[in-house]
């Protein structure tokens, strides 16, 4: 049996022993003093034993501490009454462990001496009350946010997505708190509005997924980034291109309300330099590069410096290899024009594939539609993986309803690329993944869909990197 001594005086300590008595353990004893007695019911007595004297007598406290303890909690209201204790408590044992309920005026340096500050715990626990503040495990693990709760809000990116379909990479979601019940996670679960998700992870990680389990429709380009930036390569890109160019990307910048930088480099063309420079303005950075030479370290640092959430280019530029790696690398979306115009664009169209990434790109494809007005149309090529396809169709049958934005599903038998090809006004939203950095040589025989990006080049497309 280990044993514990409690040293109590008022409202707090007596509280806190009355707790002590509910939580069992046959490990424990627990020798309490009181300046006061008070009388506790259904107290165990093979539990507790009760004195009552004043422990700042160092002569009554000395007679008590020759047992031996394992440590010492001490619960008073007098703050002098408690440094007298402990040091008492220190006369007789140097090195046992002395927990104290602190008001924040008591100081120690001691090790082995515990303060606990009671304005901070009663903070805390009023903090946890607060709306879009994570709550955080306070006295499980090192309780520096290992441990979080969040409550998943309407609206939020996280809603009708299956659990199996979120990369969880150094966290986990551990359980489900849905109308008071818990439900223990799964590949199939679905994460539906108002459950309480309870987390677990790296703390700096789990930050990050709380702002996005908090994301809702209308912050895009968030949480990629904050801006708009037009990277143009004059080595690379049609010069009688440019200005149409520039204009679509001025539109797309008034649409989503986000400053817009221009970035040009290896710049060869004065009149066609004017030009851009024309568009200079309080929400739009002209940013002329003279001397660039690694495209790639300048372009992710320019994705640091202007916090970047959308990158737009030409078709020429993204099937550049080089270049498509850089983007790829960057990991924030990209807005690829065509010579199509961009203000008559409808639709969105979406070819569902055998994998999950459109579960997870979800989120973004719906504010995209959102903040740009476009349908959204969801091209399902009916011969293959039709188990996972449906369980993506759910999702965003859920997420329609949710977001009073309809969808059109339209099941084909044969290329849906060949479908999309007899439209006009669209563009194609697709996951940006790994595979499609790959050299289209290497792609001319796959049947993905989504290697096969650049069969559409004539149209505008934008890529979503994979997140949660």
């Amino acid at each position: 049996m280990k044993k514990v001594l409690i040293i109590s005086d008022g409202d707090i300590g007596t509280h806190f022993i009355q707790r002590v008595n509910e939580t069992y353990t046959s490990e424990n004893i627990y020798y309490v003093v009181q300046t006061k007695a008070v009388e506790f019911f259904d107290i165990n007595p093979a539990r507790f034993k009760f004195y009552e004297f004043d422990p700042t007598s160092l002569y009554k406290l000395a007679n008590l501490l020759k047992m031996e303890f394992i440590q010492v909690i001490i619960a008073m209201d007098s703050q002098i009454d408690i440094e007298n204790t402990i040091k008492n408590i220190r006369t007789i044992k140097k090195q046992l462990r002395v927990i104290v309920l602190n008001n924040g005026t008591l100081k120690s340096e001691s090790a082995n001496v515990v303060l606990v500050n009671i304005n901070e715990l009663i903070a805390s626990r009023l903090l946890d009350y607060l709306p879009n503040v994570p709550v955080i495990a306070q006295n499980v693990g090192i309780g520096e946010g290992e441990i979080m709760e969040v409550l998943v809000p309407f609206g939020s990116s996280f809603i009708y997505r299956h659990i199996g379909a979120i990369a969880q990479k150094n966290w986990r979601i551990v359980a489900i708190y849905r109308n008071r019940k818990l439900i223990m996670p799964s590949r199939r679960k679905m994460i539906q509005p108002n459950d309480l998700l309870v987390l677990v992870g790296d703390p700096a990680v789990l930050k990050s997924v709380y702002r996005s389990i908090k994301q809702e429709l209308g912050q895009f380009p968030e949480p990629f980034g904050t801006n708009l930036l037009l990277y143009i390569d004059m080595n690379i890109v049609n010069h009688k291109t440019i200005k149409e160019t520039v204009r679509q990307a001025a539109y797309v910048h008034k649409k989503f309300k986000h400053n817009l930088i221009i970035k040009v480099t290896n710049p060869s063309n004065i009149e066609v330099l004017q030009y851009i420079k024309s568009f200079r303005d309080l929400n739009i950075i002209v940013n002329i590069d003279y001397s660039s030479i690694d495209l790639k370290e300048n372009f992710l640092k320019d994705i640091k410096t202007y916090h970047i959430g959308l990158v737009i280019i030409t078709k020429e530029m993204f099937s550049d290899f080089y270049v498509r790696t850089a983007m790829y690398e960057a990991h924030v979306p990209v807005l690829k024009l065509s010579d199509k115009r961009f203000s008559t664009l409808k639709d969105a169209g979406i070819i569902l594939s055998n994998n999950r990434d459109l579960e997870k790109i979800s989120a973004t494809i719906f504010d995209i539609s959102e903040q740009m007005d476009f349908n959204i149309e969801i091209y399902n090529y009916m011969q293959e993986h039709q188990d996972e396809k449906e369980q993506v169709m759910e999702h965003y049958n859920n997420l329609s309803t949710i977001f009073s934005k309809s969808i059109k599903e339209f099941k084909e038998a044969g290329n849906p690329i060949s479908k999309l090809k007899q439209k006009e006004n669209f563009i194609q939203l697709l996951p940006f993944t790994k595979k499609l950095t790959a050299r289209r040589l290497y792609s001319l025989f796959s049947t993905d869909s989504e290697k096969l990006y650049y069969k559409l080049d004539d149209y505008h497309q934008i890529f979503i990197p994979v997140q949660l």
